[in-house]
């Protein structure tokens, strides 16, 4: 039966969290929280406690909970909804997508990829990026922008964070191969993301980076990255030129396919 109106369920005195294990906070709350549903200790329609309290109850950062309750609803295990908070969901909705870069679409379309190294530093990352992230208070981020080119024409201008402990990459390294190739060649296999497809107009600045006038209507992709162990290793912000580029989908009754049209 669901919690009664009011109650919220709170991990708090029954969730143990290993802080010397590799394995992440928020995967490990999540993991644990993820348990409790499966088990049926909690149901359909149950609430769980806000991030605050939690964070707040478990000495947590707020940042790791959000990104604990993140991946509960990228996984259809939970809801957000206004004016009552998170609650579980009654099932789960799996749709499988197929992980590649751009840099992979376009050699596979022949249409022989270049990059321009922007930025690659080290910065403080934004609210967002460290939620996204699972980011404790005062961790940094690799943060790069690039400007993918297909037969010298631009495509896209990407915006990549990645934890600084994942991997160091040249300029070098960048510029002659694809993100998740160089993660995959460092022992960190990216697994399944979650993304949002959207579009906007074209600022100056990045019309200008893809020989487009500004207002153009451009493609944008939000991609959260997770490794196999759950870990999130990567969260991107890219534009495309709607004029160059489309996203297509594959549906098929167990699973769907992305990619480059």
């Amino acid at each position: 039966m669901p919690r009664p109106t009011g109650s919220a369920y709170s991990p708090l005195g029954v969730v143990a969290l290993d802080r010397q294990s590799p394995v992440p906070l928020y995967f490990q709350l999540a993991q644990y929280i993820e348990g409790e549903i499966r088990s049926g200790s909690l149901q359909s329609g149950d609430r769980l406690e806000n991030e605050v309290k939690i964070a707040e109850d478990l000495g947590l950062s707020r940042p790791t909970v959000r990104a604990a309750f993140g991946y509960l609803v990228d996984k259809g295990l939970v809801l957000r909804r206004r004016g009552q908070g998170t609650v579980v969901t009654k099932g789960k909705v799996s749709r499988s997508v197929k992980l590649t870069s751009l840099f992979d679409d376009l050699a596979d379309a022949g249409k022989r990829p270049e990059t321009r190294v922007i930025h690659n530093e080290v910065v403080r990352p934004s609210d967002l990026v460290k939620g996204s992230l699972g980011l404790d208070e005062g961790q940094l981020v690799v943060y790069l922008e690039r400007l993918r080119f297909g037969e010298d024409e631009p495509i896209a201008l990407m915006h990549n964070y990645l934890p600084t402990s994942l991997v160091t990459l040249s300029n070098e390294m960048l510029e002659e191969r694809g993100l998740y190739e160089l993660l995959r060649a460092g022992g960190i296999h990216p697994s399944r993301a979650t993304q949002r497809i959207s579009a906007k107009n074209a600022s100056t600045h990045e019309a200008n980076l893809l020989s487009e006038v500004r207002g153009t209507a451009l493609v944008t992709m939000e991609r959260t990255t997770y490794d196999e162990r759950g870990r999130a290793i990567e969260f991107a912000q890219h534009v495309y030129r709607a004029s160059r580029y489309s996203l297509y989908s594959t549906l098929t009754s167990d699973g769907a396919g992305v990619g480059l049209e």
